[in-house]
């Protein structure tokens, strides 16, 4: 787990700029990402660097992170003056709209070495700036911050039982954990307290549909 940079993959960063053009993000006022199109040719990333195939959620705001963000322009004061995570920060939503909502630090984290460069892409393009650190942190002792935010991290099982216990750590030291969510299948329901609810779009496969069962949840 390091720091990451933009810097270190200039040839990402040239090819995000090139083919994923800024374009406002449904639903989201004042937030502008660097988003796939159906003639973006992410395939051919896929192709150039076959060490990082993990798909491209980067490229696409998701509904857990859209109700994140929307939740944080509704109630700033869960992260204003405050230390933030945003773990699974894909595109980087969710980390800029904590510091459009005045966080005084955000750390976006990311196992995806493309995610980090898009993340700080996309930050530099909304004017406001975001720490980002490649790797994997849920093994770790709970981070020295107020709030975890973690947007679109249940949609798989076995992803899902590997976070959950790093999230209840948090939770248990005093960091207030917030999780957007469509309802997938492995949401720990049982776990959470659902605090809002937003009809906002979803991005599959790069088909945008309406996910009218999203919310924001707080981990009890």
């Amino acid at each position: 787990m390091r720091p990451a940079s933009a810097d270190d993959r200039p040839e990402l960063t040239a090819f995000i700029k090139a083919n994923l053009p800024l374009a406002g993000v449904p639903s989201i006022p004042n937030v502008r990402l660097h988003m796939a199109t159906p003639k973006s040719g992410l395939y051919r990333l896929a192709m150039a660097d076959d060490s990082d195939m993990a798909p491209p959620y980067w490229a696409y705001p998701w509904a857990g992170g859209t109700v994140l963000a929307h939740y944080l322009f509704d109630h700033p004061e869960t992260v204003t003056d405050k230390h933030v995570v945003d773990l699974g920060t894909g595109s980087g939503l969710v980390a800029i709209v904590a510091m459009k909502c005045g966080a005084s630090r955000v750390l976006a984290v990311d196992i995806d070495a493309k995610a980090i460069v898009a993340a700080q892409l996309n930050a530099q393009a909304n004017n406001v700036m975001i720490e980002t650190r490649l790797g994997d942190i849920t093994g770790d002792s709970p981070p020295a911050v107020d709030v975890l935010l973690a947007g679109d991290i249940f949609y798989d099982e076995a992803l899902a039982e590997h976070v959950l216990p790093f999230l209840q750590r948090c939770s248990t030291a005093g960091i207030d954990v917030l999780i957007g969510d469509p309802g997938r299948a492995p949401l720990p329901s049982g776990s959470l307290v659902r605090i809002a609810d937003y009809s906002v779009p979803d991005f599959g496969g790069g088909i945008r549909n309406m996910a009218a069962n999203s919310a924001v949840y707080r981990l009890s």
